[in-house]
C-alpha cells in the first residue's frame, strides 16, 4: 500500500501546468549556416597552424579536400603500388586530438582490417590509405568536415575536432 500511495504522489507531482514556450519564429537561413561554417573553418585552420608551428619538422603536404599528410617512415616494401578502393587493408594507428589526448589506438602487435573506400572509418584516414604504400608511417591532421563532424564519435572523439593520427600500412589484401 505504501509503494502505491508513493507512485502516486510522484505522479501527482511530476505533472505540472507550467507550459514551456518556443520560440517557433526562428530566421535561420543558408546565409547563416554558410557563415557559421565559414568561422568553424577558420578557427580550426588557426587551430591547426598553431599545432604546426609546434611541430615545425612535421613537413606536411596538403591535399585539395584540407587533409594534412607527412610520411616520415618510407616502407621497405619496393613497390609502387597504393591501395585502391575496394582493397582490404591491415593498418596499425593511433587517434589523437590536437592537445595530444589519445582517443583510440591499436595496441601493440594488433592491426585493424580497412576496406578502402567501404567502410565507415573517416574520409581523412580514407584518403591518406591510397597516398601511402605498405609499411609507410604517416602523420595526418584530419580537419573536423573529414573526420567526425558536427556529432563527434559519441565516445571518445567531441563534434567538430581536428585529428592527429599516426598510421601504419602493414598489408594491401
Amino acid at each position: 500500500m505504501r509503494i502505491f500511495v508513493i507512485t502516486i504522489l510522484i505522479l501527482f507531482s511530476a505533472c505540472s501546468e507550467e507550459v514551456v514556450k518556443v520560440n517557433p519564429e526562428v530566421n535561420w537561413t543558408k546565409q547563416n549556416s554558410t557563415d557559421l561554417n565559414k568561422e568553424i573553418a577558420i578557427q580550426e585552420e588557426i587551430a591547426i597552424k598553431i599545432f604546426l608551428e609546434a611541430h615545425k619538422d612535421w613537413e606536411m603536404t596538403e591535399t585539395g579536400s584540407g587533409l594534412q599528410i607527412f610520411i616520415y617512415e618510407k616502407g621497405d616494401v619496393d613497390t609502387v603500388y597504393s591501395p585502391r578502393p575496394g582493397n582490404v587493408v591491415e593498418i596499425e594507428y593511433e587517434i589523437a586530438l590536437l592537445d595530444g589526448t589519445v582517443c583510440d589506438k591499436t595496441e601493440d602487435d594488433e592491426y585493424v582490417d580497412l576496406n578502402v573506400d567501404r567502410s565507415d572509418i573517416e574520409s581523412g584516414v580514407q584518403e591518406a590509405i591510397k597516398l601511402i604504400k605498405i609499411n609507410d608511417r604517416a602523420k595526418l591532421i584530419i580537419p573536423s568536415h573529414l573526420g567526425h563532424g558536427l556529432m563527434g564519435d559519441s565516445q571518445n572523439i567531441p563534434p567538430l575536432t581536428t585529428l592527429v593520427v599516426d598510421i601504419h600500412l602493414l598489408v594491401i589484401k
